[in-house]
């Protein structure tokens, strides 16, 4: 059985009515419940709505495309939500994607590997293993442009790197859903994929799933326009 952890409780003075969850990165983590019931950290529709124009800077794993059951492809998130989409068009556009074809170029590929299950309630995921390169893309974004504060800052400390397989049980279920699936699912571990480029996508908003807007090279020159 996968070790359920702890989520990280919602920051002093976190706004609910704009926190998201990841949908691109697959977030409905459970944390400790504020007195109306309610996840602390999770908007009054319990559905965590991306908004129009969000962007997600997120590491495709195609090796666990068989796996995940939460209906989007595998994926770590690196940074969401980043930039909004408008500061992709317009004067700036240049400067911000020659800064990320600068910032990813100076980060070697890496390889993950995952060898086990983790839950956070409600969330069936995958730790993988180094954490390092991960956090180290994710500091030097943020370091670069602060006002992209990972999930918003509902979360403190930010949610650990992970790679959601299930998301749709509920509080009452999901220990022995989840129990059930590792075991469908443990014959496929260990699994191993090597990372060598980051990609950014975009939304229009709830419901409208994300686009993919360029992907970057690790330890290269070149962006590519989705």
């Amino acid at each position: 059985m996968g070790t359920t952890d702890t989520v990280p409780t919602a920051a002093p003075g976190a706004s609910r009515d704009r926190s998201s969850g990841d949908r691109a990165g697959g977030e409905r983590a459970g944390g400790r419940r504020a007195s109306d019931g309610r996840t602390r950290g999770e908007p009054s529709d319990a559905g965590w709505p991306d908004l129009p124009g969000d962007t997600v800077l997120t590491i495709r794993v195609p090796e666990a495309d068989h796996l995940v059951r939460a209906g989007f492809p595998a994926h770590v998130t690196v940074l969401y939500p980043f930039l909004g989409e408008s500061r992709f068009d317009g004067a700036g556009a240049g400067s911000v994607h020659a800064e990320l074809v600068d910032l990813f170029a100076a980060h070697a590929p890496f390889t993950l590997t995952f060898t086990r299950f983790r839950r956070y309630p409600g969330v069936l995921y995958l730790p993988p293993a180094p954490e390092a390169p991960l956090r180290a893309l994710t500091e030097a974004l943020t370091a670069r442009w602060p006002e992209a504060v990972p999930y918003r800052g509902i979360f403190d400390p930010p949610l650990a790197p992970h790679l959601t397989l299930a998301n749709h049980e509920g509080p009452d279920t999901y220990e022995a859903a989840y129990d059930a699936l590792e075991r469908a699912l443990a014959p496929h571990l260990p699994l191993v994929s090597h990372v060598t480029s980051v990609d950014l996508l975009v939304t229009d908003g709830p419901g409208k799933g994300w686009r993919e807007f360029r992907t970057y090279r690790l330890g290269g020159a070149g962006g590519n326009p989705a």
